[in-house]
């Protein structure tokens, strides 16, 4: 396993009697993007909860940045770690920035008795928060829609806001669930093109559940494929695609034809 980015070795979780991962194992190096992908009820989005500290593993041990690692999902944002959800998550009553604003403010000097009491570095956080989130916003194509709010906006939008919000936190690790769902052709080229800079851009690994194979085989370094839980195959797209059992079982011929 890697001695830094993420690992998890031997991972087991029973719910009582169900068996939602078996001995997974996996590596997330730095400054790298790994997809994880396999039919609804494989165990995809449990890995990510395991990770998230919302399952305890009944087995295994996780490792990040090169330390034992007991996740706690309060502490993620401290930790250098972000995720985005299959919906979006956004605060229906917070504009758009305050909403990306609100991925950052861990990062914030100033205490909440700073803040009550408006204290000048209190004002300096907000305004640097500010331009932060502006920032992200602009960078993702949806700045103009800054001061609105979440419910008024297309899917698509919101889907780039809630990435905006994730990025704003500087992640060292970004895990980003079924980012396309609900996207239309044009707007999954373009967030494959954004998940294909984040490494290089922003300094930091993308672990991505995702469905649409294209997206997958287009954006990532390595793939992990599960089946019940259990790990059956891991690779690059191409050994992935080259790979019989996992092409038949979870790819399909139309996935194969995919170009590199």
């Amino acid at each position: 396993m890697t001695d830094s980015g993420l690992a998890l070795d031997g991972i087991g979780v029973r719910f009582g009697g169900l068996v939602a991962l078996q001995d997974v194992t996996l590596a997330v190096p730095p400054e790298s993007v790994l997809g994880v992908i396999g039919p609804n009820g494989a165990g995809k989005t449990t890995v990510f909860n395991v990770v998230c500290g919302f399952v305890r593993p009944q087995s295994g041990t996780l490792t990040w940045q090169g330390a034992p690692f007991q996740p706690r999902p309060h502490r993620l944002t401290r930790l250098g770690i972000a995720r985005t959800l299959q919906g979006v998550g956004l605060f229906a009553g917070l504009s758009v920035l305050e909403n990306v604003m609100a991925g950052a403010t861990h990062r914030a000097n100033a205490g909440i008795l700073d803040a009550l009491v408006a204290l000048p570095r209190s004002d300096r956080d907000e305004r640097r928060l500010k331009a932060e989130a502006l920032d992200a916003l602009d960078r993702l194509g949806v700045a103009d829609h800054a001061h609105k709010y979440p419910g008024t906006l297309p899917f698509a939008v919101t889907k780039r806001i809630a990435l905006a919000r994730a990025l704003v936190s500087k992640p060292k690790l970004l895990l980003l669930d079924e980012p396309a769902g609900g996207l239309g052709t044009d707007d999954i080229a373009e967030l494959a093109g954004l998940i294909r800079t984040l490494p290089a851009e922003q300094g930091c690994a993308v672990m991505l559940v995702e469905h649409h194979m294209d997206l997958v085989m287009q954006v990532c370094d390595r793939i992990v494929v599960l089946d019940f839980g259990r790990v059956i195959g891991t690779g690059t797209p191409q050994e992935i695609r080259d790979n019989p059992a996992v092409t038949e079982a979870y790819l399909g011929t139309e996935a194969v034809e995919v170009a590199p």
